[in-house]
């Protein structure tokens, strides 16, 4: 008997106390989690807004220790409103009222004239004190509403990246970047006030184990905002100094695929994204956008080579400055013969004759078949959106010709966008695996359970001892080929390529003789790498080769990482 009632205690006790903890989880939920929503709809100022207005979850960058910093959040104040029927006098209204606040008149105006409709929006975005301003001038037909916008407290920072949101009929919703790619997370469709609290702790238990990507809530990001911020300077530094079309760059850790920042110019403000009249500067060229990306492709080519067999970095060959493949002449850059070289030579000279000789060596079909190994035909899955594939595809059409492969190995004729670009490139600093790019790594939900998102995977594409042979081609490449050494730095190794592409003709009408794309990438410390780097700029003025475009914003870039981050040297 005793041991019974014992037992009927300790049962008691273990649901009095998991009462308390539901209440005291519940408590929780209404006053901290949900207490600025409840409050807003508590107070019910003047007339409910026909409107939009579903909670959305924030968006949070991830300083070095691991800091969140806001990237997008929602702030709150009020509009000012309309009843067109009780306007007695439209004129006056108007002037009372743009003594208070910036009044687009045009709106207003037509707002007035729509007599039938009971409730029209006006004005925007006020604080607390603009909004007691107008209540306080008591102009007939005129009332506040309590409002909740979309802010991006770091501006142009990571613009393209993050997106912005904004109406599609009645229906707020992300447009570009992360706020549309993770759209389904970051709205919250509450479906009222009441929620069962015992349901509700199930839900949160339920939270533990549920793919976080279904789960609706805030984003983590692996974007550091100082590294973006130093990145957008590089960026804006070779547009200044260079006016090409477009320039756009990318941060990424090899290893693991975290992307610590990307950057395009032009920008724009998303928090005033409807004052931008190219509405074609929303978009992501770094996922949208594919192009001929010269010779930032040879060591891929390379890499190829060696791993099949066909040659090592010893290997020579006669060069002759030009070759001619299925009747078309292929010529290095400046058109020179060096006789015979070495496949160090290759890379460090940038010779477009040596990397065809290297898919001779290793024959057509395993140089496409490593190409399409790479991803470089393929989405990478970045989760961001509008990504679309590489076209590598006359590598595989029948009867391609010699001179496609030749052409590709020097990366002309094949359009690669910038992310599966830098994908490739990692596994030269990741012993031969591809990894997986992305932007958000967690999710955060609304009980404040903090979720990883699961990624997967990297590819192995290469032996380890491939990618090592190939980072030490590398590496002296930009000790003492580029630029003849002047960028070297004497504590930290850099594995380093330029790249300079002609620009196709749209129509197949050839190459422009003045246009170029230039590209840049390297990564460091060589052989335990932090990061790999990507940088291009299209259509450059007044420098024809990478080399004198990139390389040094590429190697400012560089140092300032490994100093913010304080990476210990490697030599």
């Amino acid at each position: 008997m005793r041991g019974r009632l014992v037992l009927r205690v300790r049962l008691l006790s273990i649901g009095m106390v998991f009462v308390a903890i539901v209440l005291v989880g519940r408590l929780y939920q209404l006053q901290i989690i949900k207490g600025d929503e409840y409050a807003r709809k508590a107070e019910g100022q003047y007339m409910e807004a026909v409107t939009d207005d579903a909670p959305r979850g924030e968006i949070f960058f991830k300083k070095k220790d691991g800091e969140r910093v806001a990237a997008a959040l929602m702030q709150k104040g009020w509009r000012v409103a309309m009843d067109p029927r009780a306007l007695e006098n439209p004129d006056d209204a108007l002037l009372r009222l743009s003594a208070i606040v910036p009044v687009d008149e045009t709106r207003f105006r037509a707002s007035a004239a729509k007599k039938e409709d009971p409730y029209e929006d006006t004005v925007f975005r006020l604080n607390n004190e603009q909004a007691l301003a107008v209540r306080k001038a008591d102009i007939p037909g005129i009332f506040t509403v309590r409002d909740e916008w979309r802010f991006y407290p770091g501006e142009t920072l990571a613009a393209h990246t993050i997106g912005f949101v904004s109406y599609r009929g009645a229906r707020k919703e992300g447009a570009y970047g992360l706020e549309r790619y993770w759209e389904d997370v970051l709205r919250h469709e509450g479906s009222g006030l009441y929620v069962n609290p015992f349901a509700e702790i199930f839900s949160n238990l339920g939270a533990l184990v549920a793919d976080p990507s279904e789960q609706e809530g805030s984003i983590i990001t692996s974007l550091e905002p100082i590294a973006q911020r130093e990145l957008e300077n590089t960026i804006a530094k070779v547009m200044e100094g260079y006016s090409p079309r477009q320039a756009g760059g990318i941060v990424m850790d090899p290893k693991s695929g975290e992307i610590f920042a990307l950057a395009l110019a032009p920008s724009f403000d998303p928090n005033t994204f409807n004052l931008v009249e190219d509405v074609s500067i929303f978009t992501n060229p770094l996922v949208e956008r594919r192009y001929e990306m010269g010779s930032i492709v040879k060591p891929l080519t390379i890499a190829a080579a060696i791993d099949a067999g066909a040659i090592t970095p010893q290997t020579t060959y006669e060069d002759r400055g030009c070759i001619t493949k299925t009747g078309y002449k292929l010529c290095n850059f400046d058109f020179k013969a060096r006789g015979v070289v070495p496949m160090q030579e290759v890379l460090s000279q940038s010779l477009n004759t040596g990397v065809s000789f290297a898919v001779d060596k290793m024959g057509n079909a395993a140089f496409a078949d490593y190409m399409k190994r790479f991803g470089l035909g393929e989405e990478t899955g970045i989760d961001l959106p509008g990504e679309i594939a590489g076209a590598i595809d006359s590598l595989f059409v029948q009867g391609a010709a010699d001179v496609d492969f030749a052409s590709a190995s020097f990366g002309q004729s094949i359009a690669i966008t910038p992310i599966a670009m830098i994908r490739a490139l990692a596994a030269l600093a990741n012993d031969g695996v591809m990894p997986e790019p992305h932007v958000a790594t967690a999710i955060r939900t609304e009980a404040g359970i903090e979720r990883r998102i699961p990624v997967a995977d990297g590819v192995r594409v290469l032996k380890p001892e491939t990618a090592e042979t190939v980072t030490n081609m590398l590496v002296t490449v930009y000790d003492k080929a580029l630029l003849e050494g002047v960028l070297k730095q004497e504590h930290h190794s850099i594995a380093a390529k330029t790249g300079t592409a002609q620009i196709a003709i749209p129509g197949g009408g050839g190459y422009y003789t003045d246009r170029w794309l230039h590209s840049f990438f390297g990564y460091f410390p060589a052989h335990e790498p932090r990061f790999i780097v990507l940088l291009y700029a299209i259509e450059p003025r007044g420098e024809q080769y990478a080399s004198r475009t990139l390389a040094r914003p590429f190697s400012d870039l560089a140092k300032f990482l490994i100093n913010y981050y304080e990476i210990p040297p490697d030599r």
